[in-house]
Parts: C-alpha cells; sequence; structure tokens
C-alpha cells in the first residue's frame, strides 16, 4: 500500500506540476501582452462557471471512489446520469448569459460566458474518466491528458494574445485544455460507458453524494462569494489583482494539494476497516504536506514584491498584499485536506456536511462584514475563516480516528516554526539595494538552505521521512 501510494502520488505530483508550470508561463505572457480588465472580465464569469461545475460531479465521482464494489453498472449510471446535468447546466448559462452580464453592467460578457460555458459539457464526457482513473490509482493517465491539454491551450492562448484576441485568448485556452485533456484520457483509459442504466445504483450513490454535492456547493459558493462582492462593489481591476494575488501561491498549492486529494481518498477508503491505518495515513499526510508547504508559503510571501516585480512588471504590484495574505491563507489547506478524506473515507458524508454549513456560515458573515470596508479587509477576513475552519475540521476525527486538534499541531509546529526562522532572514535579504533578479536568487537559495539545514540539524520527522523515501528511490533505480 505504501509502495502504491507513493508511486501514485509521484505521478500525480508530477502531472501536476507539468500542467501548472505550462500554466504559469503562459499567464505571465497572458499578463504581459493583455490588461488587468482582461482578467477582470474572466473573473466575473468564472464566479458561475466554476459554481455550476460543482454540478457536473454531484458528488457522484467521489462515491464511486469510496464504494467498495463499484462496478460497470455504476460507472455507466453515473456517467449518463452526468451528461445529461451538464446539458442541463450549460443550456441555463446559455439563457442566463445576458442577466449575468446586465449585473455587471457589462454587455460584452453574453458571448463569453457562451462560450466559455462550454467547459461544463465537455467536463461531463470527462468526470466519471477520472473517477475510474482514482479509483484503479491510475494516475499515470492524469500525466499524459493534463500536460498535452496544457501544452496544446498554451500555444493556442499565446498565438491568440499576441494577434490581438484579447480576452478570447484566455477563453480559447481555457476551453481547448478541457477539451484535449478529455480526449486524450479518453484514448488512454480502457473504460467506456456500457448501454445500461440503475435508477437503484444511482438511488445508493446519490445517497452518499448529495452531501458532498451540497457541501462542495457552500465551498465554492463562499469561496466565489468574494469575487462576486468584489466585481460588483469595486472595479474588475480591484478583482484582477486580487485574483492575480491568488494565482501564485495556489499554483504551488494546487500541485501538492491536488495530488494528495486525489491519491489519499482511494487510499484510505481501501483501509476504511482500520482506524488505525487511516489514522496512519492522515498524520503521515499532515506532517509531510506541512513540512513541503510551509517553508514553500513562508518564503513565497517574504520575497513577494521580488517576485511580483520581476514576473509580471510593475503595474501588478498592487497584487503583493493579496499574494502575501493567501500564502499564510494556503500553507494549511493540506492539512484540511488530510482531514476531511479521513472523515470521507470513514463513510461520514453527513459529518462532511455539517462542518461546511458551520464554516461557511461563520466565513460568510465575517466576508460581508468587511465587503464595504476595502478589499484588502475582505482578504483578512478569509485569512481569519480558513485559520478557523482548521480547527473545526479536524475536530470529528478526534473520535473517529483518536487524532485530536493538538496532537495534529504538536506534528506540525517544528515545521511552521523552523519556515517562519527561515523567512525572517529572506525577508531581511529583500532589503538589500541589488537588482531584482540576483535579489529573489539569493533569497531563494539562502532560505532553502537554511530550511534543510535547520531541519537536519534538529532532525524533524517529515524531514527523515522524506529524506528516506528519496534515498530508497535512488537506491532502486
Amino acid at each position: 500500500m505504501k509502495d502504491g501510494v507513493i508511486k501514485n502520488f509521484v505521478w500525480r505530483f508530477a502531472e501536476r506540476c507539468g500542467a501548472q508550470l505550462v500554466t504559469f508561463i503562459v499567464s505571465i505572457v497572458l499578463a504581459r501582452i493583455l490588461v488587468p480588465e482582461d482578467y477582470g472580465q474572466i473573473a466575473l464569469i468564472t464566479v458561475f462557471t466554476t459554481i455550476m461545475q460543482v454540478f457536473v460531479d454531484s458528488g457522484l465521482g467521489t462515491a464511486l471512489i469510496q464504494k467498495k464494489d463499484a462496478d460497470d453498472l455504476d460507472f455507466s449510471s453515473v456517467f449518463y446520469f452526468n451528461f445529461a446535468v451538464c446539458l442541463i447546466l450549460y443550456a441555463v448559462m446559455f439563457v442566463s448569459a445576458p442577466l449575468i452580464a446586465g449585473f455587471y453592467n457589462d454587455v460584452s460578457l453574453t458571448p463569453i460566458i457562451r462560450v466559455i460555458s462550454l467547459t461544463i459539457v465537455i467536463s461531463g464526457v470527462k468526470g466519471i474518466q477520472q473517477s475510474y482513473v482514482s479509483r484503479n490509482m491510475l494516475f499515470k493517465r492524469f500525466f499524459y491528458a493534463t500536460l498535452g491539454g496544457t501544452l496544446f491551450s498554451a500555444f493556442l492562448g499565446i498565438a491568440m494574445a499576441y494577434t490581438g484576441f484579447g480576452v478570447w485568448a484566455i477563453v480559447a485556452q481555457q476551453l481547448s485544455n478541457t477539451a484535449i485533456d478529455t480526449l486524450i484520457l479518453w484514448i488512454t483509459v480502457k473504460w467506456r460507458p456500457k448501454l445500461m442504466f440503475s435508477w437503484e445504483r444511482l438511488k445508493v450513490l446519490l445517497g452518499f453524494g448529495w452531501k458532498l454535492l451540497c457541501s462542495a456547493l457552500l465551498d465554492t459558493g463562499y469561496n466565489n462569494l468574494c469575487n462576486l462582492l468584489i466585481g460588483k462593489i469595486y472595479s474588475s481591476s480591484d478583482l484582477a489583482f486580487y485574483n492575480q494575488g491568488d494565482k501564485f501561491p495556489k499554483l504551488i498549492v494546487a500541485n501538492i494539494n491536488t495530488s494528495i486529494d486525489s491519491v489519499l481518498l482511494p487510499a484510505m477508503s481501501n483501509e476504511q476497516d482500520s482506524r488505525d491505518k487511516v489514522k496512519s495515513m492522515t498524520r503521515r499526510s499532515i506532517m509531510v504536506s506541512c513540512y513541503i508547504m510551509a517553508p514553500l508559503m513562508i518564503g513565497l510571501a517574504c520575497c513577494a514584491t521580488s517576485v511580483v516585480t520581476l514576473v509580471l512588471t510593475k503595474k501588478w504590484l498592487p497584487c503583493v498584499f493579496f499574494l502575501q495574505i493567501f500564502c499564510i491563507t494556503y500553507m494549511f489547506y493540506p492539512i484540511h485536506t488530510a482531514n476531511l478524506n479521513a472523515i470521507k473515507a470513514m463513510g461520514r458524508s453527513d459529518l462532511f456536511l455539517k462542518l461546511e454549513i458551520w464554516k461557511k456560515v461563520m466565513g460568510s458573515i465575517l466576508l460581508l462584514s468587511t465587503m464595504f470596508i476595502s478589499v484588502k479587509a475582505m482578504a483578512y477576513s478569509l485569512l481569519i475563516s480558513t485559520l478557523t475552519s482548521m480547527i473545526i475540521n479536524s475536530w470529528p476525527n478526534k473520535k473517529l480516528l483518536n487524532y485530536s486538534f493538538l496532537e495534529q499541531m504538536k506534528d506540525i509546529l517544528p515545521s511552521i516554526f523552523l519556515a517562519v526562522g527561515m523567512g525572517v532572514v529572506v525577508y531581511l535579504i529583500g532589503y538589500l539595494s541589488i537588482p531584482t533578479l540576483p535579489l529573489l536568487l539569493i533569497q531563494v537559495v539562502c532560505g532553502g538552505v537554511i530550511y534543510i539545514v535547520g531541519s537536519a540539524v534538529f532532525k524533524l520527522e517529515p524531514y527523515v521521512y522524506v529524506k528516506g523515501i528519496a534515498l530508497s528511490f535512488i537506491r532502486r533505480k
């Protein structure tokens, strides 16, 4: 099990790193060519398309992964149901496009909404293939599909931006990425929907999945509420700076967190009858992910000005504040992921939904109370909400796994303290009066050396674990 989990994590991590690296380079090129308002327009639309995307899965994909004896009848039933739902959702977006454009007082959004919403239909074809890959731990397939879609869309998006298509370059990039990704996955994964359907099987899966759907809707709605409010109350440029600040740390977190999330749930589900094994997986995931995430996020926050100036140019400097806030916020995301996957793997989707309701009610109150103060105040409210949610997410596992919040903090605090010490040094280096590129290189190298040497000196448990895995992998090769 350990070898299988690590092997699949490596493939999933390689896939996310490859895709995110290409996407990151493309976003830099596009940000230099396009104006913040173009990104602001896409961000306004994404509020609605992201919420619709939640229905694509309907919680059924996770239900298929969690169910021990899922077969072709289960997968085929979910496939046809999901695809029908996606067609209905696209029709809703197509008809609602003028209303959404009117809400933002920008009629030019109507055709953009209608075209970019096609990703919902395409995702309906891809969704169950992804569940099949995850359930059978075939993450190598994701690598080829995602990388192919990302590379094709990168060339298309940059070419259209250079030839003056403006916001449509971003639309084409996103739509083609999903389409090519789906096509390659469909070719490389052997599973195909059979001519069979069972309402009885679907009802059983919906019994587990509807709670996850409601949870995902709450989470997605809440996460996009801030974008909706900024877009309506403030300007599209404000929204662009907010989203650009979110993009850098999210780039790093998406690689690690998505890899953990994809591999951990099926691995935990296979061991759901052994509380000790699920606890061991959860603890190891929290320790290792925090050990990796803490220095990356704190380091990025401490040299944010250098990064933005060098990569995006000075016209994007207003996003530095948001970048730093999101770095602290995302640093704890893998802890959320490990705790929530443990709850899902143990079959407690009811608890999962209750947690989401508590978190989103609390977060929405904080967000709404700050929306007329400033965009920065709204960002602070998200940070407070995230830190509080970490405590809420860990609460059920004290009973389910005998793994309390205090025990979790004891596991991660050594890594965080070391990362903070490293961050102080990196931040002070930023006061040197030298050109941006060599300054950033010095900050990165010094930060990495301090963290690794400190880990070895203090013999941090996750450092020893990661080092052991790396050496074992090298010996095998």
